[in-house]
């Protein structure tokens, strides 16, 4: 059935125009995933008295089993040129209890076409009484896009009784001071441009499908069009244009400011679904918005642009979820880890006159405590002269040293958020890392600046050279004001007046198991991060430590201890040698190393050119630490020959939570390994709690938890410490955080008897065969048994559920640097001869090999060149077996520019 529309108009310079009623979509219209079911016709006064006819999509009032209307509705608005049909995955999947309301706007979709534009005010009417004549009542949900988004606010304010959440996607309610109009807008607003694009031609109802990434089907495009076939049905598409108010003078511009305003009191719970791609709502107006809402939850979908349902139809599935969670009833809030120590985030300066930075590089130089601390101040200072207040965000790119540590603390100095990305990530994860995080400005040396403006950071940027005159320019700034610095709570007040809940950082893990993540850390739990590691590893202060790893490059301040920074490239750790490492320890008589596995590998390859001093120096620290990836004992072993008097820690953790557990591996004897699998990675640290979620035979992770020695599954943590969430990825953060308070690791292990964990790897790398979940460290460890072998890593092929297990082994390198097995030829790729097949067929017993490849090498991250790339070999090991080339370059392999790991 079908209510036909009686007449079109168009709004022509006279301003005359004919009335054009409202009707349902027509038959024959392909509208692909719309029920007709949903569609009504409903007349409804408008903001001035007049009866319009209005479409709306309406799940209906559904009844619970008594027969009792349910108790929440969800109103979505759509925005401009698009129709109702834009939420008809809404609608779809909503959940028993819930109505759905979608209307058309006055003039869009297949609602009549008034006589005259509408305004922003007399929409947000508009909308109040036609949701009055369907009875839409309390608790209420909004839902909205684009210009359907001020609206869809401009309702909520009127009725805040009602009001249960909001949530929004690509849209805004103001125009950031300091950038330009959307481009877009710019050009369909032109004189003589406008009547042309919105509303003589189909060309912005089309152009605005054509956004979409992937592009969408030609019938979903088709539907989008649908109620805009003519020029008199366009009309209030290019009236939308016009009531956009980036003038003062702008009729609208009073009713958006209020609205704008008006969201700063909403307290209700709220969602910002977001595709950072769009060109006309991007990344500013997600920033404006959190601005407004700061306790909103986000969900980014990267790479996705202004229709971010259609481009990300997973995200429907999202908001439900959200709503579920936040909608009426629920209730909110767990118990949470026990309370633990913090250290605060400043600068121990207890002993101004001990070393607190040492640079080892040729042109370095070292600061004391004391100096540091007045140096903190003052750059402190100079920031907020620079604009830079509480909660901003600030993405730091300097490498280790003085003008880094400086830096952070006074970010902190002043609450401000400091942003950490790997520089290794490759231009383009870095990129879409640093968007992700939208930073306000950008620090950073000359490379790292342009590789910021490269990737279209809209931020502002700060040179700081190492060694350069920035750093201490910034500080001159400081030193001339005094008294606390406006806006600076941190400043002159104290580091307390920050809240401990308040953002402290943003750390992106590296994009081994996928892309890089923004993990989010509250002050509080950056100081129970630095206490923990003070305690577990009794880090006295006036202790001496060697940062050859990046992140506890910065905590060496607030627990009162001396950091060496060695002569090497941070971002790449086997740069480190053996002699470079001998002098950071001589400079500062370092007690504590902390180096990550590649580093500590080079370390030992490098180990014959040390001269009888630098040999007698690394007698001298007591421990060595190394965490980012497993650590071969034998690799420890020979560290212990480098550094005989050192005991080897492997702490365990990820970006997310570390220090998880602890151990010296070489200490382990076969008692405790006899019967166990994987890698031990210790006993949990104190005041850190660590289950397991059992594998099913599918495995997929279970949501209960348990301690049961043996039970191999997900490992599970709770502590202090812990990641408070991920950074505007709202569905992965509820996906990790099972149960509440809790932490999913993606890792694979079990307990043993003694309560120490195995860790035997990660989730997604587990092979899902016929016969049950395979995990690939156990397997590895067996065949590493086998005689010549460098390397080895195991790996599924083949459909998920009937995966086979390939092994891939790297022989060890002889001399002349030629890798060579049982007659395998080195820096190519073959099935191992049969020898070498069958001894690693025998060494991974009970499990069955299906395939035994031979390289040279393996692909692993970049952040610590030691995790293996599964998923990259895994695709390789695939293309390998069904007969692609198999002499494949490092690059073919590794888009993003991981190294590879070779025997040394």
């Amino acid at each position: 059935m079908s209510v036909p529309a009686t007449s079109q108009h168009v709004h022509g310079p006279a301003g005359s125009s004919a009335h054009d009623a409202a009707g349902l979509p027509r038959q024959g219209h392909d509208l692909p995933g719309l029920d007709p079911r949903w569609s009504r016709v409903v007349v409804a006064p408008d903001a001035e008295g007049v009866s319009r006819s209005w479409h709306v999509l309406d799940t209906g009032p559904l009844l619970d089993e008594r027969g009792e209307v349910v108790v929440a509705t969800l109103l979505c608005v759509h925005g401009n040129p698009t129709w109702s049909y834009l939420w008809r995955r809404v609608l779809a999947q909503a959940p028993p209890g819930w109505r759905v309301v979608a209307v058309d706007q006055l003039g869009m979709g297949y609602s009549s076409r008034p006589e005259a534009p509408r305004r922003l005010a007399q929409r947000v009417e508009d909308l109040s009484r036609l949701t009055d004549v369907l009875e839409v009542s309390g608790p209420v949900l909004t839902l909205a896009h684009d210009w359907g988004g001020p609206v869809s606010l401009g309702w909520a304010l009127r009725h805040r009784e009602q009001l249960a959440g909001v949530v929004l996607t690509n849209t805004a309610v103001h125009q950031p001071a300091d950038s330009a109009p959307p481009s877009v807008i710019r050009l369909a607003r032109a004189p003589g441009v406008l009547a042309r694009a919105c509303q003589r031609t189909p060309a912005f109802v089309r152009a605005t499908t054509a956004l979409s990434v992937p592009p969408l089907p030609r019938d979903v495009r088709d539907a989008f069009a649908a109620p805009y076939s003519t020029p008199g049905r366009r009309a209030a598409v290019a009236d939308f244009v016009r009531d956009i108010p980036f003038e003062d003078h702008h009729p609208s511009r009073g009713t958006l400011d209020a609205i704008a305003e008006g969201v700063r009191g909403l307290d209700v719970p709220a969602l910002l679904v977001w595709g950072p791609r769009d060109p006309v709502f991007g990344d500013r107006y997600l920033t404006d918005l959190l601005d407004r809402l700061p306790h909103a939850d986000v969900q980014r979908y990267a790479g996705a642009s202004h229709l971010v349902l259609e481009d990300r139809p997973e995200g429907v599935g999202v908001i439900w979820s959200w709503l579920e969670a936040h909608g009426p009833g629920t209730v909110t809030g767990s118990s949470g880890p026990a309370a633990a120590q913090r250290v605060p985030i400043t600068v121990d300066d207890s002993a101004p006159d001990r070393p607190a930075v040492v640079e080892l590089r040729p042109d370095g130089r070292s600061v004391t405590f004391g100096e540091l601390a007045a140096l903190v101040e003052d750059v402190a200072r100079g920031l907020a002269q620079r604009g830079v207040g509480p909660g901003d965000r600030v993405a730091v790119m300097v490498p280790p040293g003085v003008e880094l540590t400086t830096l952070v603390y006074a970010l902190w100095r002043l609450g401000a958020v400091v942003v950490v990305a790997d520089a290794g990530l490759g231009l383009g994860r870095l990129g879409a890392a640093l968007r992700s995080a939208t930073p306000s400005l950008v620090v950073g040396i000359r490379p790292a600046l342009a590789l910021a403006a490269a990737s279209r950071v809209r931020a502002r940027r700060l040179r700081v050279e190492v060694g350069g005159p920035e750093l201490e320019a910034l500080a001159l700034l400081g030193r001339g004001l005094s008294g606390d610095v406006p806006g600076g709570s941190g400043v002159g007040a104290g580091s307390g007046a920050v809240p401990g809940d308040a953002d402290g950082a943003v750390l992106f893990t590296s994009g081994a198991t996928g892309p890089p993540k923004g993990v989010v850390y509250t002050r509080d739990q950056v100081g129970a991060q630095v206490a923990l590691l003070r305690d577990t590893f009794e880090l006295r202060a006036g202790e001496r430590l060697v940062a050859a790893f990046a992140p506890f490059a910065l905590y060496g301040p607030a627990l009162g201890l001396t950091s060496a920074v060695p002569d090497m490239d941070v971002t790449a750790p086997h740069t480190l040698t053996a002699t470079a490492l001998a002098d950071a320890v001589s400079a500062v008589d370092a007690s504590v190393v902390f180096a990550a596995p590649a580093a500590l590998r080079n370390v030992v390859a490098t180990a014959a050119d040390l001269d009888g001093t630098g040999r007698d120096v690394l007698r001298g620290p007591r421990l060595v630490l190394s965490a980012g990836a497993p650590v071969p004992v034998e690799l420890l072993r020979q560290v212990r020959a480098v550094l005989p008097s050192a005991q080897t820690q492997t702490p365990y953790g990820m970006t997310e939570a570390l220090p998880v557990a602890t151990l010296d591996p070489t200490t382990l004897s076969p008692a405790d390994t006899d019967g166990q699998a994987g890698v031990c990675v210790g006993t949990p640290v104190p005041g850190v709690e660590v289950e397991i979620a059992r594998l099913d035979a599918n495995g997929i992770p279970e949501e209960d938890l348990t301690t049961a020695p043996g039970t191999v599954g997900e490992v599970v943590v709770r502590g202090a410490h812990v990641k408070d969430r991920y950074d505007r990825l709202w569905a992965r953060q509820v996906a990790s955080e099972r149960p509440a308070g809790w932490h999913r690791t993606g890792d694979v292990g079990h307990l043993d008897g003694a309560g120490r964990l195995w860790v035997e790897g990660r989730l997604s790398h587990v092979v899902r065969t016929s016969e049950g979940p395979v995990t690939p460290y156990p397997v590895e460890g067996r065949v590493r048994q086998v005689p010549g072998l460098a390397d080895v890593a195991a790996v599924g092929v083949g459909p998920d559920g009937v995966q086979q297990v390939v092994v891939v082994v790297v022989p060890e390198e002889r001399p002349g640097g030629r890798a060579r097995a049982l007659g395998a030829p080195a820096g190519s790729a073959v099935l191992a001869p049969a020898g070498l097949a069958a001894a690693v067929r025998a060494a991974a017993a009970p499990v069955p090999v299906a395939a035994v490849l031979v390289r040279s090498w393996l692909p692993v991250d970049v952040r610590h060149a030691s995790k293996v790339d599964r998923t990259a070999l895994s695709a390789w090991t695939d293309g390998v077996l069904h007969g692609r080339t198999v002499g494949r370059r490092l690059r073919d392999l590794l888009p993003h520019g991981a190294p590879s790991r070779r025997s040394r």
